[in-house]
């Protein structure tokens, strides 16, 4: 588990200017503190940040560093709540399914996968089990486009999971998340 002080980064609007609000744990609802979200530092930790209140929306993934414009650099614009990413220190093991609710082809993963249609011979994955560590999903291969963030968990259909502007994505690529933070 985290504890206070592993995690910690700053918001402000754009380019580090005007108000600011400090962030060592998950937020729902950003707004109560800024108005708007247009830049931050992250001092230390792993968050993923979401264009919607109550973690929903467009997903970016965010590390140690500097963060001047989420317009420009993501596309994004504007950070509505925060989650933070715990370390995992143990083995990464994930299980794939092409079809929803667990069925289809089933490939076990445990180590990045940049590219299902490639090594598994699939064009779709509906439905995953992650059963240690944290990943993050994109719609592409090879790391790239949009992306969800996978905690440990059964996620049994990726299409009805509620997620404004994610319905309909397709994941192509898996990596886990590891130390970089």
């Amino acid at each position: 588990e985290h504890g206070q002080g592993k995690f910690k980064t700053k918001i402000y609007d754009r380019n580090f200017q005007g108000r600011s609000y400090e962030c060592s744990s998950d937020c729902a609802d950003m707004s109560s503190y800024l108005s708007r979200c247009h830049s931050c530092r992250v001092q230390s930790g792993c968050f993923m940040v979401y264009d919607r209140n109550n973690y929903m929306g467009n997903q970016y993934f965010m590390r140690r560093g500097e963060y001047s414009d989420f317009q420009s650099m993501m596309g994004m614009t504007d950070i509505r709540s925060c989650r933070t990413i715990p370390m995992h220190s143990g083995s990464y093991r994930m299980r794939l399914y092409e079809r929803d609710n667990f069925g289809g082809q089933m490939h076990e993963m445990m180590d990045d996968c940049d590219s299902i249609m490639d090594r598994y011979r699939m064009s779709d994955c509906q439905s995953c089990n992650v059963m240690d560590g944290h990943w993050l999903m994109y719609e592409q291969p090879h790391f790239r486009g949009r992306m969800m963030y996978m905690r440990p968990g059964e996620y049994r259909n990726f299409r009805d999971m509620g997620m404004s502007g994610m319905s309909g994505m397709r994941f192509m690529s898996m990596r886990r998340i590891t130390d970089m933070c």
